[in-house]
């Protein structure tokens, strides 16, 4: 779990400050976290994703500073913490569901059946934003722009997180700093959402 992680364009060799964009382009969750907060005015559920914003801050920051595979276990972990989260707040805040507690192991097993068809760890979060503004647009609620967005967005995210290594030659910073950067906004959005409702 200790061994040296070497998968991104900027990174030249081991060392705190081994990826300088990557590592700073985090402050995008430490601001989109501080928003949230302010937001939730004190409420349960905004409390609750700002503290989770926080937390993919704290450990992707660390991952791209030390590089290693237990830092890059925590920045994936972080990550689903926060969409398991959302996918139970979901079914419950925006339809009324009383069987909300379904939503996180439907979207585990979205992400089990994408990963094994070869679409990564993030597509499911993808599909899952489509599915909640297409569900949102059929029952007229006006929170589905924020989905809709928020898809766009994650959906250009995803596309530079995965052209990070093909432009190293061209890009030698790569392009994975800008998928910091856009999802501190992606999360922002759908928290915005969630607090607003």
């Amino acid at each position: 779990m200790t061994d040296y992680v070497d998968g991104y364009c900027e990174r030249v060799g081991p060392g705190l400050w081994g990826e300088p964009l990557n590592s700073l382009s985090n402050l995008a969750f430490l601001v989109a976290a501080v928003l949230v907060w302010r937001l939730a005015d004190g409420g349960r559920v905004g409390r609750l994703l700002a503290g989770l914003i926080g937390l993919i801050f704290v450990a992707s920051t660390t991952f791209h500073l030390v590089a290693t595979r237990w830092a890059a276990v925590a920045d994936s972990v972080s990550i689903l913490v926060f969409v398991l989260v959302y996918a139970g707040l979901f079914p419950r805040l925006f339809l009324g569901w009383r069987l909300w507690w379904l939503g996180p192991p439907a979207f585990l097993a979205l992400t089990v059946g994408t990963a094994l068809l070869g679409g990564g760890l993030y597509l499911s979060a993808l599909i899952g934003l489509g599915i909640f503004a297409a569900i949102l647009a059929f029952r007229r609620d006006p929170h589905w722009t924020h989905f809709a967005v928020a898809g766009a967005i994650f959906a250009l995210s995803l596309s530079l997180r995965a052209l990070d290594r093909d432009v190293c030659d061209y890009v030698p910073a790569g392009t994975h700093f800008l998928w910091h950067l856009l999802n501190g906004l992606v999360l922002c959005l759908v928290s915005r959402a969630a607090i607003r409702r």
